[in-house]
């Protein structure tokens, strides 16, 4: 599976992704962010493909409201095809590690069962090389308890 990681500071205009296909993210809050911002980020990570969205910080359920209502907005509140539902969950109790470890052995979507993840890190700082670091060690570690 190809892990990716995209720094993306509260306010900041989000890339084109999802050129390759169906993605699972993980979004990781340390920032806080205007709910117009929040909401214009779940409707982008719902139409470049995002099928499985993980909020781990700050108003992590509140993330996984706007990228279900996201989702229904699109749909026009009727019936979602099986192969575009976005299944979302929310962690504002665990360690980023176990969110990072299942991304790895518990996200899949029978749409799309080997689809890569990104990190979207909404921080100030690019931390690149420790969010990738920190997925790779949480594949190896044993699951949560």
């Amino acid at each position: 599976m190809t892990v990716r990681y995209l720094h993306l500071p509260a306010g900041s205009e989000p890339p084109v992704i999802g050129q390759d296909g169906p993605f699972k993210a993980v979004v990781v809050i340390e920032q806080e962010t205007p709910q117009d911002w929040r909401d214009r980020i779940g409707d982008w990570l719902v139409r470049s493909g995002c099928l499985f969205m993980m909020a781990w910080g700050r108003d992590a359920s509140a993330w996984h409201d706007s990228v279900d209502w996201a989702l229904l907005t699109l749909h026009d509140f009727g019936d979602i095809p099986d192969d575009k539902h976005v299944l979302t969950t929310w962690h504002d109790d665990e360690p980023l590690a176990e969110v990072f470890w299942f991304s790895g052995y518990g996200a899949w979507h029978d749409a799309a069962p080997g689809m890569g993840a990104w990190i979207i890190d909404i921080n100030p700082d690019d931390r690149q090389a420790l969010m990738l670091e920190d997925y790779a060690a949480a594949q190896d570690a044993e699951p949560p308890a």
